[in-house]
Order: structure tokens, then C-alpha cells, then sequence
């Protein structure tokens, strides 16, 4: 194993990301106040594994997947992979989360509705302008003189978030899943943009200045000027974050998965700023070790007619991991034993496992 591997894919968690060399002068940012490091690996984190996170011990990536998922911790760049539906693109960032210990990946799954600003924050002005209303309709707060002849008993300071930095508007901003991201923390944060090729036309444009920045710009914390330097918002973790001046700007840059099935193409300037990897369809191999990471250690032989079944397709046929699994789930779970069950087996893996690309 090269000694200038970050991930080296072997699936133990180790502390390699404390020796990552600083980034290249035009990569290097500075934000600040420094957050808290993130929770580790959820449930989500935990599924995509496999159970007791087995896949980290039985996944294997090739060296062109190893070594661009380097090149782009070490460039400090967004990694763009490519591939076939459940060929691993996804749960490459959350094998790259649990072996580097960089807590919990960070998601933004794309639609067609998908923006920017969905990636980066919320703003409820509507829950500010009922809470406002509110407030005002309430009775006056009691006054000192009040309070100390017992009149203060039933009030309470926090209904009022007048007094509040900024009037109280960090409680109704949120951070994304990218926003998030590029909070200023010591260790990069995993963020998984999956699917954008499912994207509107706009946003692959739209995220060019924010992913060469790293950093962007909340308007409503911006026009409050001098009179709150600091507020305190939400975060996608749930936790309570600081943001100056309205910007927030990344210390170390996020290790960003971009995943695409390849359904279109993206424009020439996204590309630049990424580092293309694309994952070839599961050769048997790689299958029977995601087959072990999910179903136990003698899962693989036992359903091996089972895999060579699903690799047994005509050129141009699409199929999903996915598929396999069902199909290997549903035979261990029923229990077919006898001949007649046998035939029930064998149509049922068929049926399940059909190309995706054939609607009969």
C-alpha cells in the first residue's frame, strides 16, 4: 500500500486524515469561529455498510477508485462519480466517512425541484411573522419594580425574542445538507449530492461559485449590519451554529460526493472544478463481497447461482444491486426447500431481478 493513501479502502477506521498535507495555496480557506465535530455514523451510514458494517471489511476499491478519491481529499475537491444504478457510488462517501472517523455523511438527495438555496438553508418567514404577531398581541412584560413585588412569576424572557441578536431570526434559519458542509470545522465534513443528474438544468451551474468559494452568503443575516456580528442558527445535525456577518465560510473543505447514473451531461465548467471517477458495473467478486457485508460470511456461496443469474444478462441490459439483494432476501426469508418451492425460487429471482430497461 502507497504510503501517500489517505483512504486506503481497507475498511478499518484509522487516523490517516490528521496526516493530509495542507491544501494548494488556491484551495486553502480560512472561516471561522471553528464549530464542534459532528455526531458519528448514523443509521443511514449503518444501512448502507451493511449490518455491524461488515461491507467496510469486505469492500475492496480498485486503485483508480482509491486513488482518485485521494487525489481529491488532497486537492480539496469535489468527487464526481459516475456509474449504473447500485454499482456503490453512494456508499462510497459513507466508507470513506467511517474509515477516515469523519462522523455522519451529510445528504442532499437531488429532485427536479432541487436549488441552490435548498442545498444551503431555509428561512421560515412565515413561522417569524406568526411568532411577531404573536408577541405583540401578548401582554407587556412585566417590569423590574413588577417583579419585585411577585408580578414577574409567570414571564418568561425567552417568549420575547426581542432581545435576541438580530431580533430572534436565527431561530427560523436552517442549514442544509451543503450549507452545513461548509460550516468552518477542523476535519472535513462527507456530503453526499446524490443523484444530480436528476437536477434542473440550472443547478450544476448554480453551484459552480459556491463549491470554488466555499463559502456563501445568507441575505437575511447580511441586512442586519452592525447590529448582530454573530447569530446563532441551526445546523443539519440539529445543533446550534455561529455565523458572522451573514457568510458562512468553510476551514476545511468538504469531501463532497456528486453521484450521476448518467442521464445527461454536465457543463464543462462543473467538470473542471471535480474529480471524475467512474465505477464500472460489479464485476462477481465485488458482488459476493457486498452479498457477505449484508447477509453473513457463507452468504455468498450459498447464493452464488443466485449472483450468476444476475451477471448473466444481454449487452445493454440495466440492473440494480438492489435487485440481487431483494432476490437473496426473499429466498432466505421464505424458506423454499422442497422441488415445487424450488421452481417458485427460481421464478420469483427472475422476476425480481428483470432489467430495469424492459417494461414486459
Amino acid at each position: 500500500m502507497s504510503d501517500w493513501l489517505i483512504y486506503r479502502g481497507a475498511g478499518a477506521p484509522h487516523d490517516g486524515i490528521e496526516h493530509l498535507p495542507p491544501p494548494p495555496p488556491w484551495r486553502d480557506f480560512d472561516g471561522g469561529p471553528l464549530v464542534a465535530p459532528p455526531a458519528a455514523l448514523d443509521p443511514a451510514s449503518e444501512r448502507r455498510l451493511g449490518v455491524q458494517r461488515r461491507e467496510a471489511s469486505h469492500h475492496r476499491p480498485g486503485e483508480t477508485e482509491r486513488e482518485l478519491v485521494n487525489a481529491a481529499l488532497y486537492l480539496r475537491r469535489p468527487l464526481l462519480v459516475t456509474g449504473a444504478p447500485g454499482s456503490g457510488k453512494s456508499t462510497l462517501a459513507h466508507s470513506v466517512a467511517y474509515e477516515l472517523g469523519l462522523g455522519r455523511v451529510l445528504s442532499w438527495p437531488v429532485v427536479s425541484r432541487s436549488t441552490l438555496r435548498d442545498g444551503l438553508y431555509a428561512y421560515d418567514a412565515i413561522g417569524r411573522l406568526q411568532d411577531l404577531q404573536i408577541a405583540r398581541a401578548a401582554p407587556p412584560r412585566p417590569t423590574p419594580d413588577d417583579a419585585a413585588g411577585g408580578g414577574a412569576a409567570d414571564a418568561d424572557p425567552a417568549d420575547d425574542a426581542a432581545d435576541e441578536p438580530g431580533g430572534g431570526i436565527g431561530r427560523y434559519i436552517r442549514l442544509g445538507p451543503l450549507g452545513t458542509a461548509l460550516l468552518p470545522a477542523a476535519r472535513p465534513r462527507v456530503l453526499l449530492v446524490d443523484e444530480l443528474d436528476k437536477s434542473d438544468i440550472d443547478l450544476p451551474n448554480d453551484l459552480l461559485n459556491v463549491l470554488e468559494e466555499g463559502e456563501f452568503r445568507i441575505p437575511e443575516l447580511e441586512r442586519l449590519a452592525g447590529s448582530a456580528f454573530e447569530v446563532q442558527v441551526l445546523s443539519d445535525d440539529g445543533a446550534r451554529v455561529t455565523v458572522r456577518d451573514g457568510r458562512v465560510r468553510c476551514r476545511a473543505f468538504p469531501f463532497i460526493v456528486l453521484t450521476s447514473n448518467g442521464e445527461r451531461d454536465f457543463p464543462a465548467p462543473l467538470l473542471r472544478r471535480c474529480i471524475h471517477l467512474h465505477i464500472p458495473v460489479p464485476d462477481k467478486e465485488r458482488l459476493a463481497a457486498m452479498v457477505r457485508a449484508h447477509f453473513g460470511e457463507e452468504a455468498a456461496e450459498r447464493h452464488e447461482e443466485v449472483i450468476d443469474r444476475f451477471l448473466d444478462r444481454e449487452p445493454g441490459d440495466v440492473r440494480a444491486v438492489d435487485q440481487l439483494f431483494n432476490a437473496i432476501h426473499l429466498t432466505q426469508k421464505a424458506g423454499w426447500t422442497d422441488e415445487d418451492e424450488e421452481e417458485t425460487r427460481r421464478r420469483l429471482t427472475a422476476e425480481l431481478m428483470r432489467p430495469l430497461d424492459r417494461t414486459r
